[in-house]
């Protein structure tokens, strides 16, 4: 198996810059790993003390930022390194000070895991979720470099636990800790061998609840909402505007609508105008335009929706209408408002467990979405419950990021 696993890991790198042709996200994809041993070269000396966090996008990035923090706050002569494997990620924090170097990880072949390790020689490296590649989890175990996993959730279906996941559960064999986020990963790595598992939770619930902590005001939203009831949509896709579109068109003229879409093309942003009836304006247009004369603002811009959940009475989360996966429903439920979503959530634990506790309300036809809305807007202790219940789900699951930390410290004073 590892002989089949390396074959088919070089075949995908040799076909990488044919690949890079067939589309932009791709062609970010090959380019962005053509210099990572030219910036770990320039950027880091061999004399740095490098912890080393590996995240595959940017929802896993997020779940890393309080480790991050908490690590770059105690020990500040140490360089933290970021890698991504995903675009949608890198492209939007390879900016970020945060971390000393942001670069893409090279695809797990041996001697691209080797050529980085030897690099980068971390004296830590941290997986943030998801993604064990077996090259580079080799290489760190003889670099003698610890290994530990943060909010990881694990799923019975996964190849670990099946008859021929042998040689995926030998390559977590190399990891020195395990901290999931829920009993159930506990034990299905339990049953496969792994003793060295704390259930520590999940650090994005800590990542969220300083959220409110910030100031959130944005003066032209707080211009744009005036006195009306705000109902937020946050990250939507087509297949979520076809259920929330025609409440929208009907709605009352006291409630007033925000709408950031995941995709912010000048062709989609124009597509979801063309299907509105009532009066909107778009960031873009926001300092031309009487911002109250208008029902609904379109975000066509990235940077602001966990702001402006603050102003949220109501929040839709979109992307559990279609395939692209549901979008993050814990920085609306910091804010205590009641949450709205799709009906394609099943791989996601922090939504069913809100659904459980009637904080979040799941809707499968437009007709649905009227009706949960209509309630939620009519009824204002409704309201109010649930909003209390999301908010309650945030500060009972946070934590996690001391109880980590508080291992790695451990690490990294025995260095």
């Amino acid at each position: 198996m590892n002989f089949f696993y390396n074959f088919l890991i070089s075949v995908f790198n040799s076909m990488l810059p044919i690949m890079g042709l067939l589309s932009p996200k791709l062609t970010l994809f090959v380019k962005g790993r053509k210099t990572v041993f030219e910036i770990l070269n320039e950027q880091l000396k061999k004399e740095d003390q490098i912890v080393w966090f590996h995240c595959a996008s940017l929802g896993e990035y997020e779940q890393g930022v309080p480790v991050m923090e908490m690590i770059k706050n105690k020990y500040p002569n140490y360089k933290l390194l970021v890698t991504f494997f995903s675009p949608s990620g890198y492209e939007i924090k390879k900016n970020s000070t945060l971390a000393d170097s942001i670069v893409y990880l090279p695809i797990d072949t041996k001697k691209n895991a080797k050529k980085f390790v030897e690099l980068a020689d971390p004296k830590l490296a941290i997986f943030v979720k998801y993604e064990f590649w077996p090259n580079y989890l080799r290489e760190l175990k003889k670099n003698n470099t610890p290994i530990t996993i943060i909010s990881a959730a694990f799923r019975k279906d996964q190849a670990f636990f099946k008859w021929y996941g042998g040689f995926m559960r030998n390559a977590l064999k190399t990891v020195d800790h395990f901290f999931v986020q829920d009993k159930i990963s506990q034990t299905l790595l339990n049953q496969a061998g792994f003793n060295n598992v704390t259930v520590s939770g999940d650090t994005r619930f800590d990542r969220v609840s300083h959220q409110i902590e910030m100031d959130n005001r944005v003066d032209f939203i707080s211009e744009f909402i005036g006195n009306r009831l705000c109902i937020v949509f946050g990250s939507s896709w087509p297949e979520d505007e076809e259920v929330f579109i025609d409440f929208i068109n009907q709605a009352s003229e006291n409630i007033c609508f925000i709408i950031a879409p995941h995709e912010i093309k000048n062709s989609g942003v124009q597509s979801l105008q063309k299907k509105i009836i009532k009066k909107t304006v778009v960031f873009s247009e926001r300092e031309e335009k009487d911002l109250q004369d208008h029902q609904v603002f379109v975000m066509n811009t990235i940077g602001y929706l966990s702001r402006v959940y603050s102003y949220g009475d109501i929040a839709y989360v979109g992307g559990a209408m279609g395939t692209s996966g549901l979008h993050n429903i814990l920085e609306p439920a910091t804010f205590g408002i009641p949450i709205i979503i799709g009906k394609h959530f099943e791989k996601f634990r922090e939504a069913k467990q809100l659904q459980k506790l009637a904080g979040l309300y799941s809707i499968f036809t437009s007709e649905e979405f009227s009706t949960i809305m209509n309630k939620l807007i009519d009824d204002q202790k409704f309201r109010e419950k649930t909003g209390m219940i999301a908010g309650h789900f945030i500060n009972s699951n946070t934590g996690a990021t001391d109880t980590i930390v508080s291992y790695l410290t451990e690490k990294i004073t025995n260095f």
